[in-house]
């Protein structure tokens, strides 16, 4: 896997939250033209993005602000359990220490944090924008 893609309404806000998880900025840039078009099938776009690395350099997170054209329909609100729909699960060394620093950014802990059999305890958070992220510490034989 290459990346995970976000689109997002502010790169300013979402950005600050990421890294607050641990992710690492590793570039930002405006994308625009025909040729980005093309591969997306939008035709001429404009979009800002923010390329965001994980700590260990092996996966990544393009958080993406478009400009042109507008966007079309919202999925931040869909239920886990909606078609085609997707969220991210970090792993973190402290739940209930990231939850704490999150909510402080103005995430919301959707259910509670759960402790699946002796081996994770998982949490789901609504983030910057109501993006739905998963967290998950690994317990018993780390």
């Amino acid at each position: 896997m290459d990346n995970v893609g976000i689109v997002v309404e502010s790169l300013d806000d979402a950005i600050p939250f990421f890294s607050e998880i641990g992710l690492i900025l590793e570039g930002r840039r405006t994308i625009e033209g025909e040729w980005a078009g093309r591969v997306t099938g939008l035709g001429s776009q404009r979009v800002e993005i923010a390329m965001m690395v994980t700590p260990d350099g092996h996966s990544r997170l393009e958080l993406s602000k478009f400009m042109t054209p507008p966007i079309i329909s919202d999925h931040r609100a869909a239920a886990v359990n909606a078609l085609g729909y997707l969220r991210v699960m970090f792993t973190v060394e402290n739940i209930d220490e990231m939850v704490s620093r999150l909510t402080r950014l103005g995430a919301q802990l959707v259910g509670e944090v759960v402790q699946y059999q002796n081996s994770y305890r998982l949490c789901y958070i609504r983030g910057t924008e109501g993006l739905l992220i998963g967290l998950a510490e690994q317990i018993g034989n780390k």
